[in-house]
């Protein structure tokens, strides 16, 4: 069978265990080398490809791949660049096609979140219509865990966990101090438009009473005062109130608590500084004193604190990724499936890109409470496994140990690309 090469590029905002996808991508290409010849790696994403900015994979070491799993970051480059329509930006996608060409790339893996899967089906539908053999798999990633189909995405595991240790651990600081200084503490998570990370808080309290003393999630409207009764109530009663806030709290007319009124390259709001707006609404309104903290790149940067399953999977997602290109399976993404809640059993399927592409995943009303300020039992149940076991990378001086990548170029072929 003749022998082809691969591309697999990183897109969005990267996570604790991104790279354990491109390892499991990598070690499987390399498992297959009588099928697939090099694997070269977009440099900064998809803008790598338009721009013919490759990397050579091959250059690295199977140790240094192997470090990719306990790495956080994005080890060939990330981006936030969302290819257009076919029809009105037909030039991009035939140099994108070019590119692979000149390189005699047949195999193209994706690695991001949902604008991540749209571009691996636009792609998949482009090189039908030109007439060039190219297979495009999505793999999976996004700590916002909205990505339908799929039981969670990798990524969120791990953002989850470091959350709800935070929400922990900084509970026990405010219980400590809270009778002579600080009442209310606010951490303000990621989540756009779902509230999977911050209903992972509420995993640090088992009970009535117990911090977090309030979620808000995206998915309820925010109701000041019955945000700032529930505060005093807490206070009151415990004698201080811990508040867990996803970025995308938002009023019921749909404004967001923390619109900065700008975009991304996506069209997405940007978001930013709920926790100091809900803590300024508490001074306002309470009088109370309090201290905030946003986890931001912290929570999807800690791979210190991975989940071991979240690492298990992300790395199990790249791997069958290329299976599926080889068995000839276009336009797919490998999903996670739930098979057992107790004992926590998971296996992968394939997923078309027509169902995942431009859909988000919500979190069910019946995973959050009555009153809107916690997460249900059955919530629980879905989240508590996804933050199991414990995944430490090598430690080096006290610090943690990283592959340390030569990212070496290959030498161009075709002009140059304007973006």
């Amino acid at each position: 069978m003749a022998q082809h090469n691969a591309f697999y590029a990183q897109s969005g905002g990267v996570t604790a265990v991104i790279n354990a996808s491109a390892c499991g991508v990598i070690e499987a290409c390399r498992r297959y080398s009588d099928r697939i010849g090099k694997v070269y790696a977009g440099h900064n994403g998809i803008i790598g490809a338009l721009t013919e900015d490759l990397i050579d994979v091959s250059q690295e070491s199977d140790d240094t791949i192997a470090a990719l799993r306990h790495t956080p970051g994005g080890a060939f480059g990330s981006c936030r660049y969302k290819l257009k329509d076919i029809e009105s930006h037909r030039a991009q996608y035939e140099r994108l096609i070019e590119v692979f060409k000149a390189h005699d790339i047949r195999y193209f893996f994706y690695n991001g979140g949902g604008d991540s899967a749209d571009t691996c089906l636009k792609m998949s539908q482009l090189s039908e219509k030109m007439g060039y053999p190219l297979t495009a798999i999505h793999v999976p990633k996004t700590v916002d865990n909205d990505l339908p189909i799929t039981d969670n995405s990798p990524g969120f595991g791990s953002v989850a966990k470091y959350i709800a240790t935070s929400t922990l651990e900084a509970s026990l600081d405010i219980a400590s101090m809270c009778a002579t200084s600080t009442k209310v503490f606010v951490l303000e998570v990621m989540g756009r438009h779902a509230g999977w990370i911050a209903a992972s808080g509420a995993l640090a309290g088992q009970g009535e009473g117990e911090p977090p003393h309030i979620v808000i999630f995206p998915e309820i409207p925010f109701d000041r005062r019955a945000v700032m009764t529930r505060v005093e109530h807490c206070v009151k009663e415990y004698g201080y109130c811990v508040i867990v806030v996803s970025e995308g709290a938002r009023y019921e007319d749909g404004t967001f608590l923390a619109d900065s009124g700008n975009t991304d390259a996506f069209g997405h709001r940007q978001l930013g500084g709920v926790a100091p707006t809900l803590a300024g609404m508490v001074k306002q309104d309470l009088g109370y004193k309090y201290h905030w903290a946003v986890a931001d790149y912290l929570q999807r940067a800690a791979r210190h604190l991975g989940a071991k399953v979240d690492v298990e999977q992300a790395y199990a997602v790249g791997e069958k990724a290329v299976e599926l290109a080889l068995d000839g399976q276009n336009a797919m993404m490998p999903a996670i499936k739930r098979t057992s809640d107790t004992p926590y059993r998971w296996e992968i399927e394939a997923a078309p890109l027509s169902e995942v592409a431009n859909r988000e995943k919500f979190m069910p009303r019946d995973f959050i409470r009555e009153d809107g300020f916690g997460i249900t039992d059955a919530c629980r149940t879905y989240l508590s496994p996804l933050i199991q076991g414990e995944d430490f990378p090598p430690f080096e001086n006290g610090l943690p140990k990283v592959a340390k990548l030569k990212l070496a170029r290959v030498e161009k072929k075709l002009p140059l690309f304007t973006l």
